[in-house]
């Protein structure tokens, strides 16, 4: 019997896909692991408890009839731009929603293939004037799932709350919080599923420091010592990097250990040097909000119905307090570590030269902290966006989705029983055959069905030279 090299071989050969700027976290920090996958989700907490996820699904008016496969599917560049096709669905296990915390109404809305194609610049620019972060994606994490801002799409407009902007901005994750699911995200009446915070599911994935529950179908904070910085979670339009919660705790020095980055931004409770709205009420809204472009307007006292933490302005910017144990103004780099806009200038493993980067923010509990992912304004100049169709020139990095690449495993022999493994496109049928020559070749398998993104038959071992090729010889209809 051959090496298992050479059983390799053939089928890297017979599938490669072109690869090209390696070296570049803005082409290679996507998560494609999944890719050959299809997305799915618990409708209910039944299926939850009893694992019942599901590939097709509808409610009220969202339907996904036919399977999607999971996040980024393709990846191109150009000297520009890097361009992502994704279906905007998790590569986690998705689901379920509901509206109260006692979970007897479900969610009226469920994700669905976005089909997105979406753009960020290669060479991002810091921008002076900071640029309102607006409603809908404002960039995309790894997994091809949107990234929304801090903003629930509801304001203050003086004499009740509506939708658009305004001055005092409905906080998403302490309104809409209890309509996550357990991944924190959820899906307007589009369906385009996406995260407004700390995306725990995805960190999961990725390694970075969450725990999973595999009872409860859960994530939390992992309790064990942070030994290393974060991953990149995700791109914002302005081109800058957005990585989990912990950094290196000198921004400038890798081996200063690392540690969970501090946001500057505080509660307006009278703590931290900040006006105490409860007592004040909210006559003004902060100084960060005034340079960000709002106009000062008078929000509803804070009360049951408008509690303290409902609005983005009912946070202070550290920068512009003062510290009551030194009288001095907090001071960035000592008293926190993230600037007005949740970024840093540092070194990372990515970027081991220095880059601006936003980093989640949470708290020492583990639970999403203002501003979570970015502030009111992008740092950088937002320049990406969803664009209809790639009109230049590209490179193309990565195909996945129904025709990622075929790649075998190394076989195992054990009692003269060959088991052949390969990654598999899930929907996908194969055709395994079989040569001691390389020339002439007969079919040792047919008809074996992909189980999710993994593909495996086992033959005989005859003690001879024995070569094995592995073709899709057929995909099941999917929604491209």
């Amino acid at each position: 019997m051959r090496t298992t090299a050479h059983l390799s071989l053939l089928l890297v050969l017979s599938a490669s896909a072109t690869s090209a700027n390696a070296d570049d976290p803005r082409t290679n920090s996507w998560l494609t692991t999944y890719s050959g996958q299809y997305a799915r989700l618990y409708a209910t907490d039944a299926d939850k408890t009893s694992g019942n996820a599901v590939t097709t699904w509808s409610r009220n008016t969202l339907n996904q009839s036919t399977p999607a496969y999971c996040g980024v599917h393709e990846v191109y560049s150009s000297a520009s731009w890097v361009y992502i096709r994704s279906s905007g669905l998790g590569s986690h296990i998705m689901g379920p929603w509901y509206l109260n915390a006692g979970h007897t109404m479900l969610f009226p809305n469920v994700p669905i293939n976005t089909k997105t194609l979406y753009r960020i610049p290669r060479a991002p620019a810091t921008n002076a004037t900071h640029t309102l972060t607006g409603l809908g994606a404002i960039g995309y994490f790894v997994d091809g799932v949107a990234m929304y801002d801090s903003r629930d799409a509801f304001y203050w407009n003086g004499a009740g709350e509506a939708q658009g902007n305004g001055s005092w901005n409905r906080d998403a994750w302490v309104n809409e919080g209890i309509t996550f699911d357990p991944g924190y995200a959820h899906q307007p009446g589009s369906g385009q599923y996406h995260y407004h915070a700390n995306p725990p599911a995805l960190r999961y994935l990725l390694g970075d420091h969450v725990d999973f529950n595999a009872a409860t179908k859960t994530y939390s904070e992992s309790t064990n010592a942070v030994t290393k910085h974060s991953p990149i979670l995700g791109w914002m339009r302005d081109g800058f990097p957005l990585y989990g919660p912990y950094g290196y705790s000198n921004p400038t020095n890798a081996a200063s250990g690392v540690c969970r980055m501090i946001s500057g931004y505080t509660l307006r409770n009278g703590s931290n040097g900040t006006d105490n709205l409860t007592t004040t009420g909210r006559t003004a809204i902060p100084a960060w909000a005034s340079r960000a472009g709002e106009t000062a307007m008078t929000g509803p006292n804070v009360s049951t119905t408008y509690p303290l933490g409902r609005y983005l302005e009912d946070n202070a910017c550290l920068g512009d307090l003062i510290n009551p144990n030194t009288g001095s103004n907090y001071v960035l780099g000592v008293d926190f570590d993230l600037n007005e806009w949740n970024t840093r200038w540092c070194v990372t493993p990515e970027f081991p030269n220095g880059t601006w980067a936003y980093f989640v923010s949470i708290t020492a509990a583990g639970a999403p902290a203002f501003p979570y992912n970015v502030a009111r304004t992008f740092f950088g100049n937002p320049t990406g966006s969803a664009v209809a169709s790639i009109t230049e020139a590209v490179t193309t990095n990565l195909v996945g989705g129904a025709n990622s690449a075929l790649v075998m495993s190394a076989p195992g022999v054990s009692n003269n029983v060959v088991t052949l493994t390969w990654s598999a496109t899930e929907g996908g049928t194969y055709r395994v055959e079989a040569s001691g020559n390389l020339s002439s070749w007969t079919t040792n398998a047919s008809g074996i069905a992909a189980v999710v993104n993994k593909g495996t038959t086992t033959t005989a071992n005859t003690g001879t030279n024995q070569f094995f090729r592995v073709t899709r010889t057929a995909l099941a209809t999917y929604d491209p």
